[in-house]
Parts: structure tokens; C-alpha cells; sequence
């Protein structure tokens, strides 16, 4: 029997799922809730799925070449994903990314070896909270880097290997739960999670409902977009249609606020251990808004998406 394994990419995925009894008996729910505890990936993120189905499907098909540089643009985990598995196959690492995300990831992208390109935000942003006016910025950053050195462009935004990780994902938490599953909620960033965890689940369950999740007064596909607002839920909530989302799978959409999803993301480190980002708490909080109202008695389903490890700096906890 194998006792030990040669590259740190084979303990990418197969992460536990976890039914939050304690959050279910403190909001005196009846359905039951399944996380998926994405945070317990090597770089501490669902985006080490995406990182590694990125590259290897790029170098199946011939895109990427041995010696040549990889680019990304990211709010954090991405890039750390991306430095991760660039150092465990050899590659340089190029990451841009908006002076508003939290130092914590630079300096794990930088740890891995990865380069950082931080973009200034708008004059219009508020300090520490990436708009979709920031993201634009570093997608213009981007496309000079790759115009001038000629690296290998992954643009996890429209890239649809993105969502084809997060399918596998999906495909594990349906064998975890035996089924059990009647909604699913998602924070929308890049909307890979939500697109790919959409089309695997609704393949097994047609009648299974999809919630897009975003930040109140940010909210694109609630068509709710109130004019100056502002939100401090890092990795998502740009207020722009995202290439890799399907609409047709979006069933309903649930706004949360940044207090929230504060509120709730420290909950969860406190009744159930789970030590998360932001984003986790706004999944958390749109499925106990759902089985509240709508989707009373009926069990959720959420992501974990990143570890709290990566706030410290941004006065989460």
C-alpha cells in the first residue's frame, strides 16, 4: 500500500462535508445544513481545484509550455492556488491583483514564490473593499503583462475550466450528502463555484434550486444595485455579469450584508469550529435565510471557501 505521495497538488479536493448541527439547534431550523469544507485544501481555498484544472487542462491541450510564465488576476486565493501549484510543477508565477484585498494573501502567494503586481484602486473605492471598477483596473494590468512578456494568461474569469473543477467538487458533496440535497446558495466572485456546483447538482436532482448570493446594494443579478454602495465581503459581490455563469441555473438570489455575513462567519468558528472568510459566512447566512422563509425544512448545501487565516489583517475576528 502507497504510504506517502510525491507532489503536494495529489492532497487537492476530497474534502470532508460537514452537517452543521450546532448552527441548525441555535437557529432552531428543521432542514439540516452540508458545508463543504473547502478551506482544508492545501492553500486553504476552493481555488486550488481551479488552479490545478486550470494548468493541467492547459498543458493537455498545448497552451502552456514547459519554462513559460503563468498570469493571473485574482482577489487572493486564486493567486495563492496558482503559486502553489506553479511551484509544485515549475512554473514563474505572475499574480495582479487590487491593493485592496488583505496583505495575508500576498504574502502567501509571495511564500510560494509567486511575483505580485499590485494595481492602486479607484479613487471611487473604499479602502480594503475591491469594486468592480478595482477589478477592472487589474484586468487592464493583466492584459499589458501579457501583451508585453507573452506568459500564459489563466483569466479564471472567463475561463471555463473554472466551473469543470468545481463540478468534481460537486460530484463528491452529492456522494457525501446520499442525495440529500434541496438547495444549494453561493457567494458569486468569478461565479465558478456557483456555475459548476449548479449544473453537477441540478444533473442529479433537476428539482434542486440554485441561489446566487451577493452583497446587498451590489447585487447584479437581483438587478438591486444602489448607487455608491460599498461591501467588505472580499472575493466577489463586483456588481457585473460574470462569462462563466449560466442564468437558466439561477433559481433565486439572496442578498447579504456585510455585518451578516460577519456575524455569521464568527458563529461558525464558535459553534461548529470552522475557522472561515468572509464569503463562507454570506453562503451561511443566505441558507438560514432560505430555510427561514422559503426553503423551510429543507436541507441546504454550501461552500467553505476559504480559512479566516487569511483576514486576520481585516478585522474579522
Amino acid at each position: 500500500m502507497e504510504q506517502f505521495i510525491n507532489c503536494i497538488t495529489k492532497t487537492i479536493g476530497n474534502t470532508p462535508l460537514l452537517r452543521l448541527d450546532k448552527i441548525k439547534a441555535h437557529y432552531c431550523l428543521e432542514g439540516n445544513i452540508f458545508a463543504k469544507l473547502e478551506h482544508l485544501n492545501p492553500s486553504f481555498s476552493k481555488k486550488d481545484r481551479v488552479a490545478l484544472e486550470m494548468i493541467e487542462a492547459a498543458e493537455k491541450r498545448g497552451h502552456l509550455k514547459a519554462g513559460q510564465t503563468v498570469l493571473e488576476m485574482t482577489s487572493g486565493n486564486t493567486g495563492t492556488a496558482v503559486a502553489l501549484v506553479c511551484s509544485a510543477k515549475g512554473y514563474r508565477f505572475v499574480c495582479v491583483m487590487s491593493r485592496g484585498n488583505s496583505v495575508e494573501r500576498i504574502k502567501m502567494i509571495e511564500a510560494f514564490g509567486g511575483e505580485v503586481v499590485l494595481v492602486d484602486q479607484s479613487p471611487n473605492s473604499v479602502k480594503g473593499k475591491v469594486s468592480g471598477e478595482d477589478l477592472r483596473l487589474v484586468e487592464i494590468e493583466a492584459e499589458r503583462i501579457k501583451a508585453e512578456t507573452g506568459a500564459f494568461f489563466l483569466n479564471q474569469f472567463e475561463n471555463y475550466d473554472n466551473p469543470a473543477a468545481q463540478e468534481k467538487a460537486a460530484n463528491e458533496m452529492w456522494r457525501q450528502s446520499g442525495g440529500d440535497i434541496d438547495f444549494f446558495a453561493d457567494f458569486i466572485g468569478t461565479g465558478g463555484t456557483f456555475e459548476g456546483y449548479s449544473k453537477a447538482l441540478k444533473r442529479h436532482k433537476p428539482s434542486l434550486r440554485c441561489y446566487a448570493v451577493e452583497p446587498f446594494g451590489c447585487a447584479f443579478y437581483k438587478d438591486e444595485l444602489f448607487e455608491g454602495a460599498n461591501h467588505g465581503i472580499q472575493g466577489g459581490g463586483y456588481a457585473k455579469d460574470m462569462p462563466v455563469v449560466d442564468r437558466t441555473h439561477i433559481d433565486g438570489c439572496v442578498t447579504v450584508t456585510h455585518e451578516e455575513a460577519v456575524e455569521l462567519t464568527q458563529l461558525l468558528a464558535k459553534l461548529e469550529g470552522v475557522f472561515a472568510g468572509f464569503s463562507s459566512g454570506a453562503n451561511l447566512a443566505a441558507a438560514i435565510k432560505l430555510m427561514q422563509d422559503a426553503e423551510s425544512g429543507k436541507n441546504a448545501a454550501i461552500v467553505i471557501n476559504d480559512c479566516g487565516l487569511k483576514y486576520m489583517s481585516a478585522n474579522l475576528y
